[in-house]
């Protein structure tokens, strides 16, 4: 789990919208779409290993990956959702 304070402060660099903590629906979707090798990030590498924690923007329609307690916010490792 993020800190809370940390949350309210970080935003997606591409959209600028504030992040959200990916809910367990949206992980299990996404663990899916990796297991079955078929998950990619914004700069087109294959996303290879299921996600604990995740930040979502907003409007749902980028990712990024939670790695050992820190949020990776690059644009290329985002995760696009839906166009």
């Amino acid at each position: 789990m993020i800190d809370l304070e940390l949350l309210k402060i970080l935003c997606c660099p591409v959209t600028r919208q504030p992040l959200l903590e990916a809910d367990d629906a949206l992980l299990s979707r996404v663990n899916a779409a990796i297991v079955a090798n078929t998950l990619k990030n914004a700069s087109g590498t294959t996303v290879s290993e299921p996600l604990e924690e995740a930040l979502v923007t907003k409007d749902g329609s980028r990712l990024y990956i939670i790695k050992q307690g820190i949020p990776v916010l690059l644009s290329d490792e985002a995760i696009i959702l839906k166009a």
